[in-house]
C-alpha cells in the first residue's frame, strides 16, 4: 500500500504521542524537501493527497502532522485513512512514541501542559495511548524516541525517508542495545547475542567497544560465533524476501547483549554488512555504545 521514500510519490502522515518528537521530525522532513503542514484537520488529508498525485503538480512530497491537538476532529483520522486506501492513494504513516518516563521528563523540562491532562501528565499520556492504539497498529513505521537526542532522531528519520528507493523494496534499520538499558520498543526482530563469550570479562577489552579491531576479533573468533552468524544469515536470507513479498517497507532489527557495548555492536555491524551485500540498504545505530 505505502510507497517508500524516493519512489516518486512522497505522502507521509506524521503522528504519535505528545512529547515524542513530532516537531523535530517535522523540521527534518522540511530539510529533506517535503512540504510540511502541521496540525492539519483529518478531513483535509484526502485533498492534500490529491494535490500530490495530480499530474503536473509541482508538490511531490508532503508530510502532514496530525495528532490529538485536533481535538474533536481527530476521530476523523481513521475514516480519512480508510478513504485513502479505498482510492488506492499511496501513503505511509510514521508513528512516534516514547516511554512514560521519557515523556514525563520532557514535559517537566519544557513546563508544557499535556493536551489531554487535567492535572497529572501521566494521566494524559495514558489516555493518549488508548486513543492512539489503533492508529499505531496501522502505522508503517513505529519509532521509539525514548533514548534519542534531537540529533540522533533526525539521523534516524533521514536514514528511513531520505535518498533513493532501495531496489529491494525495504529499508532496514539495525539498532544495537544493552538489555540492562531496556529493549527498543520499535524493534520488529530481536537478536540476542548473550550466547557469545563476553569481552567485558577480559581486562584489556573491557574499556573498548565493538568497533575496536581487538574486540571484533575476540567476538568473531570466539567458540560458536561462526555458527551463530551462519544461522543468522540463513534466517535473514529466508525472511527478508518474504517480508518484501508481504509488502513490508520498513524493518527494524534490534541486536542486544548485556551492556550494548561489545558483542551486539560487532554482530550488528556484521548483519548490516551482510544486508548490504544482499542488496538490502541498511543503517546502523549503536544506541548504548557509550553507556556504562
Amino acid at each position: 500500500m505505502s510507497q517508500i521514500a524516493g519512489s516518486g510519490l512522497g505522502f507521509t502522515i506524521i503522528t504519535g504521542l505528545s512529547g515524542a518528537g513530532r516537531s523535530e521530525v517535522a523540521k527534518c522532513f522540511e530539510d529533506l524537501g517535503y512540504f510540511v503542514i502541521d496540525n492539519l484537520p483529518p478531513a483535509l488529508i484526502e485533498k492534500m493527497a490529491e494535490l500530490v498525485s495530480t499530474p503536473g503538480s509541482k508538490v511531490k512530497q508532503i508530510a502532514l502532522v496530525v495528532d490529538v491537538r485536533g481535538g474533536e476532529f481527530f476521530p476523523e483520522l481513521e475514516k480519512a485513512i480508510g478513504e485513502l486506501r479505498e482510492r488506492g492513494i499511496d501513503f505511509r504513516i510514521l508513528f512516534l512514541e516514547a516511554s512514560d518516563r521519557a515523556l514525563v521528563r520532557r514535559f517537566e523540562a519544557t513546563r508544557r501542559r499535556h493536551p489531554l491532562a487535567s492535572e497529572r501528565v501521566v494521566d494524559g499520556i495514558f489516555q493518549e495511548r488508548q486513543i492512539m492504539r489503533t492508529l499505531r497498529e496501522q502505522s508503517d513505521v513505529v519509532l521509539d524516541t525514548s533514548d534519542l537526542n534531537p540529533h540522533e532522531l533526525r539521523d534516524k528519520v533521514k536514514s528511513l525517508f531520505a535518498g533513493v528507493a532501495p531496489r529491494s523494496g525495504i529499508a532496514i534499520n539495525v539498532i544495537t542495545f544493552g538489555y540492562k538499558h531496556g529493549m527498543p520498543l520499535d524493534a520488529d526482530m530481536v537478536i540476542d547475542c548473550r550466547v557469545l563469550p563476553n569481552p567485558h570479562w577480559v581486562d584489556e577489552l573491557r574499556p573498548l567497544n565493538g568497533t575496536n579491531r581487538k574486540v571484533r576479533g575476540y567476538v568473531l573468533t570466539a567458540e560458536g560465533a561462526s555458527e551463530f552468524l551462519a544461522k543468522l544469515r540463513d534466517l535473514l536470507a529466508y525472511l527478508l524476501p518474504a517480508y518484501v513479498k508481504e509488502g513490508m517497507h520498513y524493518l527494524t532489527i534490534a541486536v542486544g547483549c548485556t551492556g550494548g557495548k561489545h558483542r551486539s555492536v560487532v554482530i550488528g555491524d556484521e548483519i548490516a554488512r551482510f544486508l548490504q551485500d544482499k542488496g538490502f540498504p541498511s543503517a546502523v545505530v549503536h544506541r548504548d555504545i557509550e553507556r556504562e
